[in-house]
C-alpha cells in the first residue's frame, strides 16, 4: 500500500514539474522576415510589441507593468523582442518568467546585423529601449520610446482590447 502510494505522489510531483517548465518562454530567433511572420498572424487583431534588453533597468519596469496587464485582460496580446542574442536565451526566459510573461510570444536578436532587425521592426527606430508599439486591428501602429505610461496602456487596452469597454 505504502508503494503505491509513494509512486502516486511521485507521479503528481513529476507532472507538476514538466507542466510548469513547459510554461517556460520559448523564445524564437528574430531574423530578417520575422516582423512579417509576427504581423501575418495578428491581422486584424490588436496587440503590444516590446522590444526590450537584460540590460536596460527600464525594461523590466515595463515588463512588471505589461504582466499585470496580461493577468488583468487575458485577451491582450503582447509579443516581445529582446535585443540580446540567443545565447542569453535562459536568462531572457527566467526574466520572462518572473514577470508573468512565460506564456507571451518571445524573440530574440538572432542576426549579427543588429541595424537590419530594427530597421525591419520600424525604420524610425534607433535601438533606444525599453520601445513599445501599439498596434490596433487596422494595422495603425504607435511607437514609444522610454518606460511606459500606466494610464496610457490602460486607455488604449480599452479601446482596442477589452470588448466589455467598447459597449459602453
Amino acid at each position: 500500500m505504502r508503494r503505491v502510494a509513494r509512486f502516486r505522489l511521485l507521479a503528481v510531483c513529476w507532472l507538476l514539474l514538466a507542466s510548469t517548465e513547459s510554461f517556460a518562454a520559448e523564445l524564437r530567433p528574430f531574423v530578417p522576415g520575422s516582423m512579417k511572420q509576427i504581423l501575418a498572424a495578428r491581422q486584424g487583431k490588436p496587440f503590444i510589441l516590446g522590444a526590450w534588453s537584460l540590460s536596460c533597468v527600464h525594461c523590466r519596469d515595463d515588463l512588471q507593468l505589461l504582466g499585470r496587464f496580461v493577468r488583468k485582460h487575458p485577451a491582450l496580446d503582447v509579443v516581445l523582442i529582446a535585443t540580446d542574442t540567443p545565447a542569453e536565451t535562459a536568462a531572457l526566459s527566467a526574466t520572462l518568467k518572473q514577470y508573468g510573461l512565460q506564456r507571451a510570444e518571445a524573440w530574440v536578436f538572432a542576426d549579427e546585423f543588429s541595424e537590419r532587425l530594427r530597421f525591419e521592426i520600424d525604420r524610425n527606430w534607433y535601438g533606444e529601449l525599453p520601445r513599445t508599439w501599439f498596434i490596433a486591428a487596422g494595422g495603425e501602429s504607435q511607437g514609444v520610446s522610454g518606460k511606459l505610461d500606466v494610464f496610457h496602456v490602460e486607455q488604449w487596452v480599452q479601446d482596442h482590447v477589452d470588448p466589455a469597454h467598447r459597449r459602453r
